[in-house]
């Protein structure tokens, strides 16, 4: 049975982009801490980094793993497991005393985030589509933008009055705030897949085997390989190369990240206008170019460089909602498979992006550069390739005449 109109209400949407949101808040909310970490800990500075490295591998396998549970026992119960499993590993990071500790529970963080951030974005197939959900999707992506950029903000100022510890118990805070906003949530899975728990995991197999969603997978979680390569090595950049200080770097770096915060928006202004195939194409086209543009001209000064980094920060940006729409569409059934399959696929290319970047030490900015280059060049002509092909499923655009009464057509019926 469908849900109900209550549950595509903006409670449910301020509940998705709060869950979107916990993994960023999940890492840098505690940045600013690890120093004073490896001190209170009594180990060293690189045991303290293995927090990160834990987090962001059990947080990949966790979605694989939720994703298509959520398919058989439904969203509620995996999100409320994914939830509980949070603020009991939240607290238990706050009273560990020796590091082992510290990563073991950091891994059952990212374990029960991934439930939510998985759960959380198969709700908004379940309840959304077409237009709607591109807005969704629009509105979720730019609050997870912005939670990095601000959260080493409180994350500091938490240190002024408590230590490390406090701010896990703020992380356990969330949770259960997230938690209780939950409840009221009611079922959004249409229809659960009968099998058993191998044939539920299975079904990530059946997902890739469709070649519509598999080959818009590897087009679209390619594009995080630079991003996440800039992301890495940015301080590198901006401090070695051009000798700016740490106060220069954030601010270059914040200029560089309100680009990609306005981004998801951007589409929405766009795509009233432009084909959401012609605007995906020229995101590729721009990604190439500022590339070209990062070699040339970007070592001239840190500002040249933060100039031309700011179209290919705003195509990625601008890509991600149609993107994401369309890989959800390939899909009748699994979404929660699917779902758990482009997070992995984006974390997993992005990581690579950080692995390659690091082979350049002293030329990160032009290794950047070529990344950009290749990466658009790859992307554009794999979407070239395929995105007229009979095995790919395409939402409809919608006319300018017609998009203010269909947004006041889906206000209307909620």
């Amino acid at each position: 049975t469908a849900p109900p109109p209550a549950s595509r209400g903006f409670g449910t949407i301020a509940l998705i982009a709060l869950l979107s949101a916990f993994i960023p808040l999940s890492t840098d909310l505690y940045l600013p801490a690890l120093p004073t970490m490896a001190a209170t800990l009594r180990t060293t500075p690189a045991l303290v980094n293995l927090t990160l490295v834990a987090f962001f591998v059990c947080y990949s396998l966790g979605t694989l793993f939720w994703g298509p549970m959520s398919d058989r026992y439904g969203r509620r119960p995996i999100m409320h497991i994914g939830l509980v499993m949070y603020v009991l590993a939240s607290v238990g990071c706050a009273v560990s005393e020796h590091v082992d500790h510290l990563i073991a529970f950091r891994a059952l963080q990212a374990l029960g985030g991934g439930a939510a951030t998985a759960t959380a974005t198969a709700i908004v197939k379940d309840l959304y589509a077409g237009r709607r959900r591109e807005s969704v999707l629009a509105l979720v992506q730019t609050i997870a933008m912005l939670a990095p950029i601000v959260a080493p903000v409180p994350g500091a100022l938490l240190l002024q009055f408590t230590s490390w510890r406090g701010v896990f118990v703020v992380l356990a805070a969330v949770g259960a705030g997230a938690l209780l906003l939950s409840l009221p949530l009611r079922e959004t899975l249409p229809a659960r897949f009968d099998g058993t728990v191998l044939q539920t995991l299975g079904r990530l197999g059946v997902v890739l085997r469709n070649p519509g969603f598999a080959s818009l997978l590897v087009i679209f979680s390619l594009v995080s390989l630079p991003f996440l390569a800039y992301i890495s090595s940015s301080s590198y950049i901006y401090q070695d190369e051009f000798g700016v200080s740490k106060l220069q770097f954030g601010l270059f770096f914040m200029g560089n990240a309100l680009s990609a915060l306005a981004s998801p928006m951007l589409y929405l202004l766009l795509s009233r206008r432009v084909s959401r195939q012609s605007i995906i194409t020229g995101c590729f086209a721009i990604m190439a170019a500022s590339g070209v543009l990062i070699i040339t001209v970007g070592h001239l000064h840190p500002w040249a460089f933060m100039l031309v980094l700011i179209p290919a920060t705003m195509a990625v940006g601008v890509m991600r909602p149609p993107g994401a729409n369309l890989m959800l569409e390939q899909q009748d059934t699994d979404t929660g498979s699917a779902v758990s399959l482009i997070g992995c696929f984006g974390l997993l290319f992005g990581c690579l992006g950080m692995l390659l970047i690091s082979l350049f030490p002293g030329h990160y900015l032009t290794a950047l550069g070529l990344f950009y280059i290749a990466g658009g060049l790859l992307c554009g002509l794999g979407w070239l390739a395929v995105k007229d092909r009979p095995f790919i499923r395409h939402l409809p655009d919608v006319h300018p005449d017609d998009v203010r009464a269909a947004e006041l057509s889906a206000t209307a019926a909620e």
